[in-house]
């Protein structure tokens, strides 16, 4: 259970901050607890209420400082992932987002930004929707990473950028 200050990465939102967790009774009439969330990064005032003991929409704790190190770390190490089939690029690669998982982020933009510099060399273009899918799992990658370091998100692809081992 999360405690009220947490940060939480909630679904495609990003990161939140638990800001109040309270009972309330909905549909059913059942009293429920409730975690209230506000997206750090969002550019209006927006709240969220989540039951807390909802299953169907991912929300974890952030990752540690140390896990953005080994985070990191792997980049140079992992392998590119092309799936040439247009179709069953796009339904895997958005698995990958909804996932949750820091690595998967991170594997999906770098296996969509080497495509993307393979094809400017070609004088070619990656399509929207890989160059869709690159910014849906930056910005999450960004903002979690950067609340961890007290950053912005702008300022972490150079923060990773010059700690690549």
């Amino acid at each position: 259970m999360f405690k009220i200050g947490d940060y939480v990465m909630y679904s495609l939102t990003g990161v939140c901050k638990v800001t109040d967790i309270i009972k309330e009774k909905y549909f059913d009439n059942n009293e429920k607890d409730y975690y209230v969330l506000e997206p750090v990064y969002a550019t209006t005032k927006t709240v969220i209420k989540i039951p807390v003991d909802n299953k169907k929409v991912f929300m974890r704790p952030i990752i540690s400082k140390e896990d953005i190190s080994d985070l990191i770390d792997e980049i140079p190490l992992k392998d590119e992932i092309w799936i040439d089939d247009e179709r069953e690029r796009n339904h895997q690669f958005k698995l990958m987002i909804h996932s949750g998982d820091c690595k998967q982020w991170s594997t999906l933009i770098k296996s969509i930004f080497l495509k993307k510099e393979e094809k400017k060399k070609e004088g070619k273009k990656i399509t929207q929707e890989d160059e869709r899918l690159m910014k849906s799992a930056e910005k999450l990658l960004n903002e979690e990473i950067a609340t961890i370091l007290h950053i912005l998100p702008d300022e972490v692809p150079e923060y990773i950028q010059s700690n690549i081992s």
